[in-house]
């Protein structure tokens, strides 16, 4: 086996615990396993403080999947090898977490003037541990009370943008993002591009950030030799994941379905005791 640079636990809008993405991670034989939630550190935090950060069998990266603002496009910067605990890092997520607390109230106003039977403490229970709740969370909530059939058709239907409960929330700026992410430490890349949806726009970011994820699950071979031309032009360092979130409405269903090379991955890898 070999790594996975993009996965999720419950602190954000995955369903596996960090213990037990790690223990899927180690029964597996990843060597490699990177934790990026979106907007938040707590996943990986919760396992140092709970001794269970560095562990014996694999090597975690811990990261952090921060969206980024466009007017058009959905930006997603992932910062690898972060201090969890630096101060300007934390002070942007907090700041990123508060509004999307505050968008999670108007959402579910939203929903519940346009009759949808659904209320903040639904959401919440799905969301368990998280703190930076979401869409996917609602839109689970959603299907659960069979409002939708799938959380696509959720966000397809009522969550996506231009939808009848979109609300749109504050974003930092791409450079904001990469010099966070940069005070923390870390190395900047850029989440799944084809899903950006605009290949010049992609390669205005490469001109600024350290990495790009060319192997990505949904890049056919095509896109994926692109994306491989783009990092060796700007000299980046080349990443990928499966953006596991142990859901069935993701791209992949199982740890291990999508993976990269040791070779890769361990260019992300700095051992916690250096």
């Amino acid at each position: 086996m070999a790594g996975d640079l993009h996965t999720h636990t419950n602190f954000s809008d995955g369903s596996f615990s960090p213990e037990e993405l790690v223990a899927a991670a180690k029964k597996i034989g990843l060597h490699y396993l990177g934790i990026t939630d979106h907007d938040t550190v707590d996943g990986v935090r919760h396992l140092y403080e709970n001794g269970l950060y560095p562990v014996r069998g694999v090597n975690i990266i811990p990261g952090v999947e921060l969206s980024a603002n466009h007017p058009t496009r959905d930006i997603h910067i992932v910062g690898y090898n972060v201090d969890i605990y630096n101060e300007a890092l934390l002070d942007m997520i907090d700041k990123i977490i508060e509004a999307r607390w505050a968008r999670f109230s108007e959402i579910i106003e939203i929903l519940q003037t346009k009759k949808y039977p659904i209320r903040e403490a639904d959401v919440l229970k799905i969301a368990g541990t998280s703190r930076s709740i979401g869409r996917a969370h609602i839109a689970r909530t959603l299907v659960k009370v069979g409002a939708f059939k799938t959380v696509r058709e959720a966000f397809d239907k009522m969550l996506g943008k231009g939808c009848p409960a979109y609300v749109p929330r504050y974003l930092p700026e791409v450079d904001e993002v990469i010099d966070v992410i940069h005070q923390a430490g870390g190395i900047a890349t850029l989440a799944h591009p084809k899903l950006v949806g605009d290949d010049e726009l992609v390669e205005e970011l490469c001109a600024k950030l350290d990495g790009l994820e060319v192997y990505y699950p949904c890049h056919k071979p095509e896109d994926t030799q692109h994306y491989f031309s783009l990092a060796k032009r700007y000299n980046l360092l080349i990443t990928g994941g499966s953006d596991f979130h142990g859901t069935s409405s993701r791209f992949v269903k199982n740890l291990g379905d999508f993976i990269i090379s040791d070779e890769l991955a361990e260019k992300f890898f700095v051992s916690p005791a250096s």
